[in-house]
């Protein structure tokens, strides 16, 4: 099967995203999406680029893969994410990254020429400076995946 990328939108993203994620909702906003279908036009995966979700990571030279979703088809993840490492590239990013679970192996991750950075904690994000947050998403600790697209 050939494997094509296109521009998504958030709403095809949004949709695929209600329909197949294991542990994430939709997402409110983005800075770009991308889609990976067949020749047949039939959607495999999309992947959601926004911007870094932690608050002391660089808002305007990081870009952040906040969802990837597919239904399982061979390479479609290693796909996405390779084309949202070229695309953010080319937008002027510095560097881009991705947080995945303590259990997920990172396989389309390396294959995509990404490389792990550390790990971070899980927590509930519900604090007196937060507010109220959303307490419906993995509170485990978590692999944080990233590739230099520019260095400083």
């Amino acid at each position: 099967m050939k494997l094509r990328l296109f521009p998504a939108t958030l709403k095809q993203a949004n949709e695929m995203i209600e329909r197949l994620h294991r542990h994430h909702k939709p997402v409110v906003g983005h800075r770009f999406s991308i889609g990976c279908c067949d020749e047949n036009k039939n959607v495999h995966g999309i992947a959601v680029v926004g911007r870094p979700v932690a608050r002391e990571v660089a808002q305007y030279s990081v870009a952040e893969v906040t969802r990837l979703v597919s239904d399982g088809t061979p390479h479609v993840c290693s796909k996405l994410y390779a084309a949202c490492a070229r695309s953010a590239e080319a937008m002027g990013y510095d560097k881009i990254q991705t947080t995945i679970l303590d259990s997920e192996p990172g396989i389309s991750l390396k294959a995509a020429g990404w490389n792990f950075d550390h790990m971070i904690t899980g927590r509930d994000w519900n604090c007196p400076s937060r507010g109220s947050r959303r307490t419906d998403q993995p509170m485990c600790d978590k692999q944080v995946w990233i590739k230099i697209l520019r260095e400083e």
